[in-house]
Order: C-alpha cells, then sequence, then structure tokens
C-alpha cells in the first residue's frame, strides 16, 4: 500500500495545463508556504494563495523542451512531500506537446467517491478512472497526452457515508440542506475525498487534465428553467451553496484549466499575483465568494468554457450550465455572449475539431423529440393550463439537455453544418461532440442526405462516455436501452409536432451502443482518421482493490472522402 504523503501536502500534485514548453501543477497545502516542483535539474517555486483558511499554488514551470518527458517531485517548505515514500507507482512526469503529432486523449463523466471494496464495487461498479490508472502504471508507453472530465468530478447533492460523516461532525443533518453540502468546507472535503485514493492521485499527477462542471457538481438539475431557479432561491441554504460551489469550482477546477495567458487575464489570478508581489498573505475568500455570486446573477461577466489547439486538433470545451438563457420565450443552453464566443471558436483547417459539453448535443431522435416536446408544452403550446404538466414532465423524467433548449440546439446546429462544409476554413474530418450525464455510453452520427458534398464535409459525430463509476440500476438500463432504439419517428414525433415544434435541421442515428458499463473512453487521431476505444474495470484473481482493464467498444471512424473511394473500389 503507498504511504499518504506527510500531511503538509495536502492534496495534488494535479498536472493540468501542458503546452508545448510549460506546464501548470496545482497543490492543496496545509499551510501558507512555499512550494517548489523540481525537474531535470531545475526547479520552479510559488507562494501559496488562501482561501477561507484553505491553502493553495499553482507553479508554473516554463522553459521546457517540445516534444520532451521528465520526472518531477514535490517540495513543500523545502521538504519532500511528492513522490510518497516507498510508491509503487512510476514517478510523475511531464510530457510536453510535440508539434504535428497525432492527438490521443480520454475522457469520461460522472465518478463517485466511495471506497474501492468489495461492497463499493458491489454498489457502484468498479472505477474506471482507478482501473485506468493501474493500467498505465504497468504500461509506461503511450499514455494519453491528456484527459477531459465532462461533469460531476463530484457529487455535492448525493453524499457518500464518509461525507456524511464529515457533515454530522460540523452541524446537524436533521437541518437544511440536511446531507448535502452547504458551504466551502464541505466542498473542500468533498474534493478531498474524491482525489485521495493513491492510484488515482497518481493518475491526476501526471496526465495532464481539463474539466467543466456538470449538475451534480452543484446540484441535480442545476439551471434546468426559470421555475426550478425559484424554487431554489427560496430555499434557506441555496445562496450558501451555489456560491461555495462556484468558488470551489474556480479554485479545484478552473485554475488549472487555464493557459498562461489567459491566467494573464483573469481577475481572481491577477489578485492572487498582487498579493503574492505585495507579501500580504490575505484570505481571497470573499473575492471568490463574490466572484461566484455575480457569475450565477450575470452569467455573462465570467467565462468558464475554455478552448486550445492541440497540434491538428482544435478542443472546445463548453460550460452548458452556468450560462442559460431561462426565459419562456428564448431559452438556450448557451446566453448571447457564451454563443458568440463559440462561434468563434468553431473554425476549420486542423484535422478535427472536439467540442466537449457535459450534455449530450444528440440524444437518439426519439428522446430528442420528447424533450423538446416538454420545451414547447412548458411554455404554452397546448395552452396555459399545462404549462404546469410540461414543467412537471421535464423535471421529473430530467428532460434537460440540449433538445430541451430548441434555440441554442439549432443555433449551434447551424454553426456545426457550416464548419462541416468547409465555410469556415477547410473542413475537418470530423466534428466530434465529446459529453457524458447521461450514465450510458453511445455514439451517434449526423446524416444530412444528398445535398452535402460528401467530398469536402466533415462527419458529425456524438460521442458519450458516461459513467467513470456511478451505473445505472438495471431496470433503467433497461428502459434506456428500448428508449434509445425503439423511440423513433412515431410517437415522439407526433408529440413534437402536435406543440408545433420544428423538424430537426438534420437527422442522425445510433452507430455505437449504447452500453451501461463504468468506462472511460480514448480517442487517437490518425490523419484524418479517428478511433475510438472504450474500456472498463475487471476484478482479477478476486482483488477488488486491483482491477484491470477490458475493451467495451472500439469505432473507427474514416473521412468521408475515403469511404466515397472506398464505395467506388467495391
Amino acid at each position: 500500500m503507498t504511504r499518504v504523503p506527510a500531511d503538509a501536502l495536502i492534496l495534488g500534485p494535479l498536472l493540468r495545463y501542458v503546452d508545448e514548453t510549460s506546464a501548470a501543477i496545482w497543490v492543496e497545502t496545509r499551510d501558507t508556504t512555499q512550494v517548489t516542483v523540481r525537474a531535470g535539474g531545475r526547479q520552479w517555486t510559488a507562494d501559496t494563495f488562501n482561501v477561507h483558511g484553505h491553502h493553495y499554488a499553482l507553479v508554473q514551470v516554463d522553459g521546457l523542451e517540445p516534444g520532451t518527458v521528465v520526472d518531477y517531485a514535490v517540495d513543500v517548505a523545502g521538504v519532500e512531500e511528492w513522490p510518497p515514500e516507498g510508491s509503487s507507482f512510476p514517478p510523475s512526469r511531464i510530457a510536453t506537446l510535440e508539434p504535428g503529432r497525432q492527438l490521443r486523449m480520454a475522457f469520461g463523466s460522472c465518478r463517485t467517491s466511495v471506497p474501492h471494496d468489495s461492497k463499493g464495487n458491489r454498489i457502484h461498479g468498479v472505477d474506471a478512472m482507478r482501473a485506468y490508472a493501474l493500467h498505465m502504471a504497468e504500461n509506461t508507453e503511450e499514455w494519453p497526452d491528456l484527459i477531459v472530465f465532462l461533469g460531476d468530478q463530484v457529487y455535492a447533492d448525493l453524499t457518500s457515508d464518509a461525507m456524511q460523516d464529515f457533515i454530522s461532525s460540523r452541524r446537524n443533518l436533521n437541518e437544511e440542506p440536511g446531507e448535502e453540502l452547504k458551504d466551502y468546507e464541505e466542498y473542500c472535503h468533498l474534493y478531498k475525498l474524491a482525489w485521495s485514493d493513491p492510484a488515482n492521485r497518481w493518475l491526476l499527477s501526471t496526465l495532464p487534465s481539463s474539466m467543466i462542471f456538470d449538475d451534480h457538481d452543484i446540484r441535480d438539475d442545476w439551471n434546468t428553467s426559470l421555475a426550478w431557479r425559484h424554487e431554489m432561491e427560496a430555499t434557506s441554504w441555496w445562496g450558501e451553496r451555489i456560491v461555495a460551489g462556484l468558488a470551489s469550482y474556480w479554485v479545484y477546477q478552473h485554475l488549472g484549466n487555464m493557459s498562461p495567458a489567459d491566467r494573464a487575464t483573469d481577475e481572481v489570478w491577477q489578485q492572487i499575483l498582487a498579493g503574492q508581489e505585495s507579501a500580504a498573505a490575505s484570505d481571497l475568500g470573499d473575492v471568490l465568494d463574490e466572484l461566484a455570486a455575480r457569475v450565477d446573477a450575470q452569467p455573462e461577466s465570467y467565462r468558464w468554457s475554455h478552448a486550445r489547439q492541440i497540434g491538428h486538433c482544435r478542443l472546445i470545451v463548453i460550460d452548458s450550465r452556468a450560462a442559460r438563457i431561462l426565459q419562456d420565450d428564448k431559452r438556450s443552453i448557451l446566453d448571447d455572449d457564451e454563443m458568440h464566443w463559440l462561434d468563434e471558436q468553431l473554425h476549420g483547417d486542423v484535422d478535427h475539431v472536439f467540442i466537449g459539453t457535459s450534455l449530450p448535443y444528440l440524444l437518439s431522435p426519439g428522446l430528442h423529440q420528447l424533450e423538446a416536446w416538454s420545451e414547447a408544452v412548458a411554455a404554452g403550446a397546448w395552452g396555459r393550463r399545462l404549462k404546469g404538466f410540461g414543467e412537471k414532465v421535464r423535471r421529473t423524467i430530467d428532460m434537460e439537455h440540449w433538445a430541451a433548449f430548441q434555440d441554442g440546439f439549432r443555433e449551434v446546429a447551424d454553426m456545426v453544418c457550416e464548419l462541416a462544409d468547409g465555410k469556415r476554413g477547410v473542413a475537418p474530418a470530423t466534428v466530434t461532440f465529446l459529453s457524458g450525464d447521461v450514465h450510458n455510453s453511445y455514439v451517434c452520427e449526423v446524416d444530412r442526405g444528398l445535398a452535402v458534398d460528401v467530398q469536402g464535409s466533415s462527419r458529425i459525430l456524438q460521442a458519450v462516455c458516461s459513467p467513470i463509476r456511478n451505473p445505472l440500476p438495471r431496470v433503467v438500463r433497461q428502459a434506456t436501452a428500448i428508449a434509445s432504439k425503439s423511440i423513433g419517428s412515431g410517437f415522439a414525433n407526433r408529440l413534437a409536432r402536435s406543440a408545433k415544434v420544428p423538424d430537426p435541421p438534420f437527422t442522425w442515428e445510433t452507430i455505437e451502443g449504447p452500453w451501461f458499463d463504468n468506462n472511460l473512453a480514448t480517442l487517437e487521431t490518425d490523419g484524418p482518421t479517428l478511433r475510438m476505444r472504450w474500456e472498463r474495470g475487471v476484478i482479477e484473481d478476486g482483488k477488488p482493490d486491483s482491477p484491470g482493464i477490458e475493451v467495451v467498444s472500439e469505432l473507427v471512424i474514416e473521412p468521408l472522402a475515403m469511404n466515397s473511394r472506398r464505395q467506388a473500389n467495391e
């Protein structure tokens, strides 16, 4: 068993944003102190900053050579705290990006933090991320360039026994919000539970990561509708919860998403730097609380979305929760400012464009039409008397994906079709939405018919990997599988048309799945070809804490022009 480091290092190191010449390494420490990263005979140092009595550092490691790999260690107050003494894992390392190299990227979402023993595996299944980490440790070649976590890294509303023990040590569970999180201190403990397992901690220390929230990072169905917001705002606890959730998200997840250039213009990071330069050890809790409250009320005042180019690929990660328009006369998953930002990011002249959005852009066609119908009825399409019925349906059955925000869905469809048709630069081979949330995995492909010039257009795909560790009950799995394949253009379409919902701007079908395993996906590019693989953890030799991995599904996506040549040859 790996020894947990001395508590001078509470969490981390997490290897976050890495480019061709630099890397950002995040830690949480016990005290206000100085943190040093040592690698390749050099060292880089940063002072901690304080938030509500907790201490963090982001060490910028720069001046590295492109396409190189170097082991690193972390000192806290001059004492080596990482790697742990006697660790069975390989050294944590920084692998800088190599110009022009093909991309290998892992992605997934939805992971509960419970023990990795027989009971935990029986109820929650094997943690696919942990199984992936153990496999990486034994196979040190061809690791991914990064991993993208697409939401629900932590569950603030569905807490584990360990989390409830911590909450009950601070307050009465019979008082609101009960077993759910209440404040920043509880969020800190939740992240500690999520990121402390030795195998997962090692993976996060050596595999660069990009993150975005989904609803359970804050609360189930976060920002489903205006009625949902009004209901939450009427409680005694929501104000403190949303502020704590967004403030802790900035510290634990968002900070590491930012490139050095992004941080140079970030309002909070600039205050951190100003405090360090003046040797002022002020607590930034009030600053982050003010930011969180403002962003919740005025989403356009801050951006959680982020984008970057990696080799010949473009990665765009979208906030599909906080920046919504929820008015009956206009509903969109992205507000005008966020939509304009996405519009600017969607350009060609790359091999592949990946759009990370926690909520699937494409559900099965039938489920899509049902969600569009529920939105229309809740807005009054069947009359004022049935608006409440529509709202109840969409809240009860979680009809809150892109399909239930038709204005935004159609606007993004227009942008993506322009990109696929080469109207925003040379069309990429694929435009692929990467998503989670729905606790099943599948791949859909758009079919726009004969109007598309096959030789010059992109394949438009939806790839879902969910959950990493939080499987659906078997009864729900069966219903989901039936709905994904059997609800098509019949009943769902008739319902949608009865509510005057226009037909979708294109058609699509499921080409792989669904499956319901806890799993983690990896995609690899080979010029215009895209390969995707989903892997799950399996118990070997009766050892629940030492799972292996096996492939659940593999898929090769070739460019449309290659398909045309193949058909001609046949």
